[in-house]
């Protein structure tokens, strides 16, 4: 038993340490062209280019002599550290990043004001994590001190080499995060810098749809002010700044945003949060004038959610889907949650009359594709049973008063003889 829980615990480290072999990965890059047009205004050109990102020392030549590579050398920070299962199910993606007019110094071995950014994100295509990485390039050239720094980009060649250094690092492991209500959830958001940060301010927002941005947490390590809650500071200086959210309503659904900012720097991750409650489902039957089924789904989340109500009037056979199928309004609780019915009338006809099984199924987005299943005896069946049971009961009691009368006109003739 211990040998196998060692096992299972390296089963991650050992996703780890293989990620760490790999020496390069595709990845795509958006280059941006900025210039300054007649008017004055400044306009951007994307174009898409296809990259090299090889993890290895600067000296080392290209490993796709006909790609752009950026060769990152090995640091503190390096992002393979935190990868974990296959490279065939990440997706590399390379944007310049601007630090505006700022001339802060990267205060680690090596950094000047003059140096160029990139961002390297890592996406695991089955939305397992997401990690960036910051890239620092020191160019051959200075920028302008009266100028932003996208003025001063270097042009990236055909084939070009691109020397670099990961600096710091920002993840999270749950980009998309699915929760019922009344739970408590932590939001993961990781940090790692290549120095001891001497400034440090980590910040929460959330974003809800058609709202402004609602300012959540934030934390200065240079005046130790904190404001808000749902980050445990002490977590920070080891780079864990996770947020949990302890109660979980409709209106705690929105993005969370995760912002860590080391000047000149400012990174951040995106994780959505949705609510998802499941509906309760209940079956009955209506002895009306006009007798009905009736299937309600209540309290469930969000908003959609489809009813479909079936019928079957004999074993062996498959239901038949009815389509005269009646819906309620949707009916939305104090908690934000809905509830909604369908239903059916079982107008006297022929094929009303008899017996049958009415079922209903219900799906909504928090049963993963599944469904859920209610069957109850329709009214026929229950007005059939009422019917013949005073014949049945009379039937039963005819049977015994002959049986025992013909047992008593045997024991007469048996005693005579």
């Amino acid at each position: 038993m211990k040998i196998f829980t060692v096992l299972l615990c390296l089963i991650p480290y050992a996703g780890v340490l293989g990620f760490l072999q790999v020496q390069w990965l595709r990845c795509r890059l958006t280059d941006e062209y900025v210039w300054t047009n007649a008017e004055g205004h400044v306009e951007t050109n994307n174009s898409y280019r296809d990259a090299v990102l090889q993890f290895d020392n600067s000296g080392n030549s290209a490993m796709l002599s006909d790609s752009i590579t950026f060769l990152v050398a090995a640091s503190k920070v390096d992002m393979r550290k935190f990868v974990e299962g296959p490279v065939d199910r990440l997706q590399c993606d390379i944007h310049r990043y601007s630090k505006g007019m700022s001339r802060v110094r990267w205060p680690s071995l090596g950094g000047t004001v003059h140096d160029i950014w990139f961002t390297c994100t890592l996406r695991h295509t089955a939305g397992l994590y997401n990690i960036t990485s910051f890239l620092r390039v020191t160019p051959a050239t200075t920028m302008s001190a009266h100028q932003p720094d996208f003025f001063s980009w270097l042009t990236i060649g055909v084939k070009e080499k691109i020397n670099a250094s990961a600096v710091m690092v920002l993840m999270t492991r749950s980009p998309s995060v699915r929760v019922g209500l009344q739970k408590e959830t932590t939001l993961h958001c990781q940090f790692a810098v290549d120095h001891k940060v001497p400034h440090l301010t980590v910040e929460w927002h959330l974003q809800r749809h058609g709202e402004r941005r609602t300012k959540l947490f934030s934390y200065s390590s240079s005046s130790g002010h904190t404001e808000g809650s749902g980050v445990a500071v002490k977590g920070i200086a080891g780079g864990d700044a996770s947020l949990t959210v302890p109660i979980t309503k409709v209106s705690s659904e929105g993005m969370y945003v995760c912002s860590v900012r080391v000047p000149p720097l400012n990174g951040s991750v995106d994780i959505a949060l949705h609510i998802i409650e499941p509906p309760d489902v209940s079956l009955t039957t209506k002895e009306e004038q006009i007798p009905s089924v009736v299937c309600e789904a209540n309290g469930f989340y969000p908003l959609d959610v489809e009813i479909d109500l079936f019928k079957e009037t004999s074993s062996g056979q498959r239901p038949e889907k009815l389509g005269n199928v009646l819906h309620s309004s949707h009916l939305q609780h104090h908690d934000g949650t809905h509830s909604l019915a369908a239903f059916v009338r079982l107008r006297p006809s022929p094929q009303d009359s008899g017996c049958a099984i009415y079922s209903c199924r219900v799906s909504h987005v928090s049963l993963q594709g599944l469904y859920i299943h209610k069957s109850i005896i329709g009214p026929g069946c229950w007005t059939w049973f009422h019917l013949t049971l005073p014949g049945l009961v009379c039937l039963v009691l005819m049977i015994i008063f002959i049986a025992v009368t013909r047992r008593h006109f045997f024991n007469k003739t048996v005693r005579r003889r």
